[in-house]
């Protein structure tokens, strides 16, 4: 492609309309038409986030009995999902409920919002995440808003623009005794629920500029106006329009005129005085966060002088530049703190009044492995990644991190990795969903500590980059990247810690040779038609069961009694003790008849138990014929190698293996098999 036309590309991609739009500059009249026409274009800084999220739609839901509502704004659809936010939903919801408690005028507008809890658990992100939104939300029609630039004289006498160096509204323009007579008035041409108030004074260079202008023109306020032009504003991290971020840093280094703005000493000798607004930059974090949303990185870091800024800020919506004073702010203050600098907070008797001010919601890791799973596969997927990730190997992973975060439950016949199953709506024998929301009663500040998805993240990254060799990663080379960090983890403060993280390690390990042994057994045992037939063969002996019957055999013609044999060595394959059986063929009876009313028939498939039951009963019968166990010896015979073959293109065709892995894992069951491990966790709870 010639060099003219890549500019061509550029060029048929570029969108003067709209860039015309965003630029757009009027006088002070065009600006009250716009404001009656949409009075939304002069919301405050918290009712514009509201609106921003509610953009992008909430859906309701129900989980354990409660409620919930999901934006689908924390899913990141700015970026395709890049900072999206898996899991979080009550916490996320938290946070929305106090900012529209704040947009509403309800007192959380005078609050600091802190995002809490422990490292890694997402708390940059979602601020990250809510000052992209902000952006992209300034530039659309229904996220709109406007400030203003003064036509001045400059050195030469000509006019320029100096912009309102705090971003203001242009509606602070109107003169402070007439603000509740235009306001009204506003109000009843535009005929909207969204009813506009006039509130705060100009910044000190604005209020400056005013006075003089007046002076000027003699008090006539339409010849002043007429030096003041009107221009949309596009919230900006970068351009420092908007959006501020404040980051601890050495003490030595740093202080509060970070935040408030500092002298311009090389303008004191142009205008005589440093307490001239025009040689002062107004340009700290807060003033250029005005009208939108500032964060503060690790806020509890700060030093105490910065904190008495917060006070101020976050109560009376009002800082104070040095010279200057009070000035009047409107943004949405937000910082993130962790765990020990929380706990150091709440013991400090000085900090009282700025804990007063804030609003904690807590941000825990996630307690669900679905949720840990897909951060994982943002980063870890096949565009990624060159090498072949081995199934279940971040499920795995996720499931370690997510068992070190919870706390051990009170019930002594329920193991930490059953907790952990019931969490992710794995249904146990015995326990309900009344089950599920007492054991999470009982733990409040679950989530709060243990592995952070960073250290997964470290550690898969490892385990691809170490193995350079290897065409394929497996669960095993992931978990010893997880083991073997554990030793120097930063985190980690006492050795009883590391101990029982290593034999969660060891459970999932565990686990992990369940579902590779069942998958075993369902490649070998994935004969549709087999298990088919088998099903029939017992649906039919537990309909004559039930119902006190006979079975005719279909080979012999003979009515003969209920195979019980037959039904007893698939109901002890998933666990079913003799005491209950009588219960479990009435429920698949009871289910049967159900679809039957419906007028659909059954299946298997349909449900889970029975189709690992009648799965593993196949297995049984077949596993003789294939022999997996000889695959740990040298010497395998060619009618058995063709078995183990269709074997292992089941598991790569069904179930995402390749040909490196599924022949590990072949290998892996066959060591389990030749020490006499047959049972493949019938008798687990799962």
């Amino acid at each position: 492609m010639a060099a003219k036309d890549i500019i061509h590309v550029i060029l048929s991609s570029q969108d003067r309309e709209k860039y015309q739009d965003l630029h757009w500059e009027g006088s002070f009249q065009q600006y009250l038409e716009l404001v009656v026409a949409e009075p939304k274009v002069t919301r405050n800084a918290y009712q514009r986030l509201y609106d921003m999220i509610l953009s992008y739609g909430a859906e309701e839901y129900t989980a354990h009995r409660e409620k919930m509502t999901r934006y689908k704004f924390f899913a990141d659809p700015i970026s395709n999902g890049r900072d999206g936010v898996f899991g979080l939903d009550k916490p996320l919801a938290n946070l929305v409920n106090v900012v529209k408690s704040a947009a509403m005028g309800y007192g959380a507008e005078r609050r600091v919002l802190l995002l809490h809890g422990p490292v890694g658990s997402a708390k940059s992100t979602i601020v990250r995440l809510i000052k992209k939104g902000l952006e992209v939300y300034s530039q659309t029609e229904a996220g709109r808003l406007y400030t203003f630039s003064w036509e001045l004289p400059d050195l030469h006498g000509e006019d320029s623009l100096q912009p309102c160096p705090m971003h203001e509204d242009p509606l602070k323009l109107v003169p402070p005794a007439l603000r509740d007579k235009v306001a009204a008035e506003i109000n009843e041409r535009s005929k909207s629920e969204f009813k506009v108030t006039i509130d705060g004074d100009l910044c000190p260079f604005c209020r400056y500029t005013y006075r003089l202008m007046m002076e000027k023109f003699g008090g006539d306020w339409e010849k002043m106006m007429q030096h003041v032009r009107i221009r949309r504003m596009v919230l900006s991290e970068k351009d420092r329009i908007g959006i501020g971020t404040f980051q601890p840093k050495d003490e030595k280094n740093q202080d509060s005129t970070e935040l408030t703005g500092d002298i311009n000493y090389r303008k004191i000798a142009e205008y005589g005085s440093d307490s001239d607004p025009r040689a002062f930059n107004f340009d700290g974090e807060f003033n250029i966060a005005n009208r939108g949303l500032i964060e503060f990185i690790e806020v509890l870091k700060l030093d105490v002088a910065f904190l008495y800024d917060l006070l101020g800020a976050s109560q009376e919506h009002k800082i104070k530049p040095k010279k200057f004073a009070q000035t009047d702010i409107d943004e949405v203050i937000i910082g993130h703190t962790n765990e020990p600098e929380y706990r150091k907070l709440q013991s400090n008797e000085l900090m009282e009044a700025f804990r007063d001010r804030t609003v904690k919601i807590d941000i825990p890791y996630n307690l669900v492995v679905q949720h840990e799973i897909n951060i994982y596969q943002r980063d870890f997927n096949k565009e990624k990644v060159r090498k072949h990730i081995a199934p279940h190997t971040i499920e795995m992973a996720a499931s370690w991190a997510v068992l070190t975060r919870l706390e051990e439950p009170k019930k002594s016949d329920l193991s930490l990795l059953q907790k952990l199953k019931l969490y992710s709506g794995r249904t146990l024998p015995n326990y309900t969903e009344d089950n599920i929301i007492e054991l999470m009663s009982e733990a409040p500040r679950e989530g709060m500590t243990g592995i952070s998805p960073r250290y997964i993240q470290d550690k898969l990254s490892n385990a691809l980059v170490a193995n350079g060799e290897v065409s394929c990663v497996n669960p095993f080379m992931v978990m010893n990247e997880l083991e073997g960090g554990l030793q120097h983890h930063s985190l980690i403060s006492n050795e009883e810690q590391r101990k029982k993280f290593k034999e969660l390690l060891s459970v999932v390990k565990e686990e992990y040779e369940e579902i590779v042994k069942n998958e075993v057994q369902r490649a070998i045992s994935a004969d549709e038609e087999a298990l088919n037939k088998l099903c029939q063969n017992y649906i039919d002996n537990i309909k004559a069961y039930t119902q006190k019957e006979k079975v005719r055999n279909k080979y012999t013609g003979q009515v003969e009694p209920p195979d019980e044999r037959l039904m007893r060595s698939i109901e002890e394959k998933i666990g079913i003790p003799e005491s209950r059986k009588d219960d479990f063929r009435r429920e698949i009876m009871n289910y049967i008849g159900a679809l039957a009313i419906d007028g659909r028939q059954f299946d298997y498939r349909m449900n889970e138990r029975l189709h690992r039951a009648l799965e593993r009963k196949l297995f049984e019968d077949q596993k003789d014929s294939i022999k997996l166990s000889t695959l740990v010896s040298s010497v395998v015979d060619r009618e058995t190698q063709e078995k183990i073959d269709i074997v292992k293109s089941r598991l790569i065709r069904n179930m995402g293996y390749c040909e490196v892995c599924a022949t590990d894992v072949l290998n892996f069951v066959a060591s389990i098999f030749a020490r006499g491990d047959t049972k493949a966790g019938g008798n687990k709870k799962s």
